[in-house]
Formats: structure tokens, C-alpha cells, sequence
């Protein structure tokens, strides 16, 4: 299971875990959205039980669709294509293999008693507290 120790995103912003799913409701190489505060995150599970979270949108172009990206891999890297242009991406680093002009943004992600939980930065403004619960959605293919 790919259980980062680290408490920061790939933004560099320090987060809070925040309950998503029951880790039995992701398929293995079937990846699934979900939306927490705001930030749209696409969950990948592979065969071996490996989990990754990472960006839902297509740094090409910008589009919400990398939960419908195709899962691979380049050696032992595990990987996500984007369903558009076919960039690949490193699931675990957001590395893209075919243009260096592009990163996909990667999430520490856990598994806590069956519950899968990732780290999001929130946005708060100045103004609003800062700390508040986490809105989450969640939407099975």
C-alpha cells in the first residue's frame, strides 16, 4: 500500500488527511474522482494494492478527466495516461514521461482501518477561519 510519509503535497503546502472512500469501493486499474474542498483529485488502485492520488486535471489541457486515464506502467513506474493527448504520467512523482513541459500534481494518500484518506491543500481565504471540516464527494463509475 503507498502510504507516503511526508505531510506535504506536491504543492509544498502542508494539509490535514481528509476521509474520502471505503478502500473497497475502487476497482484495481479503474481509477475514480473525487472532489474535497474543492479540488478535484483522481484515485488510481492497483492489482498489488498500491493506491495513489493525484490531480483529476489534464495538465495539457487542462480538463477534469484523469480518473478516466489509462493505467501502465514504464518498468516498474507505475503510470497514468491522460484520456486526451496520451501524456503519461509517473503516479507516484506526477513526473510526465513524454514532454517535460508538464507535472502531474501528486497527493499523499493513506489507508486508515479500510477508509482511504489523502492530504489536500485547502484554499482558505485570509478571512475565513482556519480550520474548518473538508467537503468531500465522492462519485463511483
Amino acid at each position: 500500500m503507498h502510504t507516503p510519509t511526508h505531510s506535504h503535497d506536491s504543492g509544498g503546502a502542508p494539509a490535514d488527511w481528509t476521509s474520502v472512500c471505503a478502500l473497497d469501493r475502487l476497482e484495481p486499474l479503474w481509477g475514480e474522482a473525487a472532489l474535497i474542498d474543492g479540488v478535484q483529485v483522481a484515485l488510481v488502485l492497483l492489482p498489488d494494492g498500491s493506491l495513489y492520488a493525484v490531480s483529476n486535471q489534464d495538465p495539457a489541457t487542462g480538463s477534469y478527466v484523469m480518473s478516466r486515464g489509462i493505467v501502465g506502467s514504464r518498468g516498474a513506474r507505475p503510470t497514468l495516461a491522460s484520456p486526451l493527448h496520451k501524456q503519461i504520467y509517473d503516479l507516484e512523482t506526477g513526473e510526465c514521461f513524454t514532454s517535460a513541459d508538464y507535472s502531474l500534481r501528486t497527493f499523499p494518500v493513506r489507508i486508515d482501518h479500510g477508509t482511504v484518506q489523502i492530504q489536500v491543500r485547502e484554499q482558505v481565504e485570509a478571512s475565513e477561519p482556519a480550520a474548518r471540516g473538508a467537503d468531500v464527494e465522492f462519485v463511483a463509475a
